[in-house]
């Protein structure tokens, strides 16, 4: 595999930048593999990258419909973070977030990795105490937790306003060790890794069946042909129901718009994550100066990829409240994410009612941070036919069984996740 490196820049720019080869390979798709991967999102990317750098699995295509990293992988605001409350998911967001801290090593790619810290305020005593709950619960597991005072957020992000008439700031829950990564080059970075191990990335290759016989999976088909594997695995966002039909079954899935945000580029304002608490609205500054943010869902299921102007109207004037100089800027783009919901606002990574199919979905709004995390866990889970103790609870039967994970004890209900 061909490394980067500063000195490499250097000499290729002296050379006229002549001498760079592509990323990863464009292989027509063979007619059978050990494991297929449909999705070239991250998550279905790094699940390729772990099946053969942990496992030893290289026979493995990754199929996307489109080109690679053009879904919701690039279309988030970039955030990672393992401030989660419930066990089930703070250890395993905890493991997500110690691989993107050697992940540049892992791939050999600069995936931008800033860990400049991640703030969630809080207005009132019943979210301070929320907060206190939520940061006492990480602690109790080892990962890093601290409440602020307003004091502390001032130091941190100057430019909140602290004496809001409606919204004061108490305080917030700080994970120091929470930040954003570039987005494009996590999948890119992924792909570099997995091509250079074998994996076959095949780009413009739809899916448009499952091949099925006595209960088990045995491939798929294409708007490229038929491609047999004894085990595939969904990495496909808001697709995924759609793909469990082909398969002969349904899932607790709804698929909602997620819109993001980014304003002209400024001078450095902002060096930190920081999340509003009285409405929903999260911002940071990208490494261009534009500030990134967002907010909630659309409220209705869709598959499009763009928003609604009542949700972009909540989220620009949520932002004002919470830093009211945002009002003097001007937005530069904006777009929506797929979302795949669940009913209890927590993922999936388990086992099928279809041998030998597998899948990754319902991440919610935990989609991005959880990519490294994801692909280890889907892997080893393909890979050994059984979850791993970190994915264990995650699976399609908890509902049946009333083992909800409930992270925000919002009841079952896909939009209010």
């Amino acid at each position: 595999m061909a490394r980067y490196s500063g000195l490499r820049i250097l000499g290729e720019g002296f050379r006229g930048n002549s001498g760079w080869q592509p990323a990863w390979r464009k292989p027509a798709p063979k007619a059978s593999y050990d494991v297929v991967v449909i999705g070239g999102g991250g998550h279905g990317l790094a699940t390729a990258f772990y099946l053969a750098e942990v496992h030893g699995i290289r026979n493995v295509a990754v199929l996307e419909r489109g080109l690679i990293g053009q879904g919701n992988t690039g279309r988030n605001t970039t955030i990672v973070r393992s401030n989660y409350m419930l066990p089930e998911n703070n250890n395993f967001y905890e493991h997500s977030l110690k691989l993107w801290e050697g992940l540049e090593q892992s791939l050999g790619y600069n995936v931008m990795m800033s860990q400049r810290g991640v703030i969630n305020l809080f207005h009132n005593d019943a979210q301070r105490n929320a907060a206190l709950r939520r940061g006492n619960s990480m602690r109790l597991n080892g990962i890093d937790a601290e409440i602020i005072d307003r004091e502390g957020v001032k130091a941190m992000c100057p430019i909140v306003d602290l004496d809001n008439g409606r919204y004061p700031v108490m305080g917030g829950l700080l994970q120091r060790r929470g930040g954003t990564a570039r987005h494009d080059a996590v999948a890119w970075g992924f792909a570099h890794a997995a091509d250079a191990r074998g994996v076959d990335i095949i780009e413009h290759c739809e899916v448009t069946g499952m091949i099925a016989e006595g209960g088990a999976i045995q491939g798929v088909r294409t708007s490229r042909g038929e491609i047999r594997a004894p085990k595939v695995g969904l990495a496909v966002a808001g697709h995924t129901s759609t793909l469990t039909e082909m398969a002969g079954f349904r899932v607790p899935i709804e698929t909602h718009l997620l819109q993001a945000f980014v304003s002209e580029g400024l001078k450095p304002l902002i060096d930190c994550v920081v999340t509003f608490g009285a409405g929903h609205f999260y911002v940071s500054q990208s490494d261009k100066g534009g500030l990134v943010f967002g907010g909630g869902l659309d409220g209705y299921p869709s598959y499009g990829q763009r928003g609604t102007l009542p949700e972009a109207e909540h989220v620009y004037a949520a932002g004002v409240s919470m830093i009211p100089a945002l009002g003097r800027l001007r937005g530069l783009r904006s777009w929506a994410g797929v979302m795949d919901m669940t009913p209890d606002g927590s993922f999936y990574i388990c086992k099928t009612p279809v041998q030998g199919l597998y899948m990754t979905a319902g991440w919610c709004y935990g989609g991005f941070k959880a990519t490294p995390g994801s692909g280890w866990c889907h892997a080893w889970t393909i890979a050994k036919d059984e979850p791993h103790r970190l994915n264990a609870a995650h699976t399609l039967d908890r509902f049946r069984e009333g083992r909800m994970l409930d992270e925000r004890g919002n009841g079952p209900f896909f939009w209010a996740q």
